[in-house]
């Protein structure tokens, strides 16, 4: 990574694991200890102006790992068959390589669901859980109602083949334009609620960091299998978006986690990616003709992203846990960066109640 990506304040340290070399982040001198993992397309570099505020307060050191196949940690592949747990065990080794006493985690986007199943595989970890936009426990597209019911028996309209291919080909020429499937226009239009801008100096940060995302076989996207169910494009076994797929992805026994640490659920009310009417999902785009074909909302209905992770915290509740959920108005997917102020206010009154 070129110095000139890490702000003043902020230091870059790599770490060999017992699974893999980790590059990460790191701020403050605190006693506790704060984890941050990032989403999909990204980096721990959309952390940095988050972890100095954090900083600031003087009680808390943070951590911000990149995940394997993501900014200038090691590329290795993914088995999407096993869900999000590749990236959880990753997560456990990179806590365990630092010696880490109990801490709090905080997941972004897709970072959220990396972080539930952490919580699932590592109890006895945490000290508290925040999960900021994250995406659906029953994985991206391909389900419908409150409990995740696959739509098709082979999971089609989920998986590695839904990605738009213009803006999968824009990140393995590491673009850097403005036209309509760019990385920078997605950002600014889908991780962001319009008209909403970082200053150029941290969207060019942003860019790169998305940029970094390494497109091979076994990260993103991931291989594909065609289906004679719409939209005719069903997962495969590689790489993150199969991953995310609901036919490896069943994050529903987070609602039985062996020890139940305090839940903090941010997300924007804007969000455009993760939402009951997300513009990533087959479903929604088939309803509003983006997507030709579409069989009709009996059969193929918009997923209920919002309402699926709503679901799974209501069941953590009532089998003991305890959540909070907070809704930031005129924000979208990246309430971190979008509303830094308030949800640094959020953020640490939840933290230093639970520490």
């Amino acid at each position: 990574m070129t110095t000139n990506l890490i702000i003043p304040g902020i230091t870059q340290h790599t770490i060999k694991t017992d699974r893999l070399t980790v590059s990460h982040l790191e701020a403050g001198t605190g006693i506790n200890p704060i984890v941050l993992v990032h989403g999909n397309c990204s980096s721990s570099l959309f952390f940095q102006d988050f972890m100095l505020e954090l900083a600031a307060t003087k009680r808390y050191t943070i951590y911000a790992p990149d995940m394997r196949g993501y900014g200038d940690s090691e590329v290795l592949p993914l088995d999407g068959t096993r869900g999000v747990q590749d990236f959880s065990d990753d997560l456990d080794a990179f806590v365990r390589a630092l010696e880490l006493p109990p801490f709090h985690l905080l997941g972004w986007s897709l970072g959220g669901n990396v972080v539930m199943q952490y919580a699932i595989d590592y109890p006895g970890t945490l000290r508290s859980l925040t999960l900021e936009a994250p995406g659906s426990p029953f994985g991206f597209g391909g389900t419908k109602e409150a409990d995740g019911i696959p739509i098709w028996p082979d999971y089609a309209g989920s998986g590695g083949g839904i990605t738009n291919s213009d803006f999968v080909q824009r990140l393995q020429q590491g673009d850097r334009g403005s036209d309509q499937v760019s990385p920078r226009t997605t950002m600014n239009t889908f991780y962001f609620k319009p008209p909403f801008h970082v200053s150029p100096e941290r969207e060019e940060i942003f860019v790169s960091s998305i940029n970094s995302t390494r497109v091979t076989p076994g990260n993103y996207p991931g291989d594909l299998t065609q289906s004679s169910h719409w939209p005719n494009i069903a997962p495969g076994t590689q790489g993150i978006n199969n991953a995310l797929s609901p036919k490896y992805l069943n994050q529903s026994n987070f609602a039985q986690c062996q020890v139940k640490p305090a839940v903090l659920w941010l997300h924007g009310v804007d969000d455009q990616i993760v939402s009951d009417t997300s513009f990533f999902d087959l479903g929604f785009l088939g309803q509003i003709g983006a997507v030709p074909g579409w069989p009709g909302a009996e059969i193929y209905p918009p997923q209920p992203m919002k309402t699926q992770v709503r679901t799974v915290l209501e069941r953590y509740n009532a089998n003991g846990g305890q959540y909070s959920e907070v809704a930031l108005p005129e924000c979208g997917h990246s309430p971190h960066i979008e509303k830094q102020a308030e949800v640094v206010k959020i953020f640490t009154e939840f933290v230093d109640n639970h520490s």
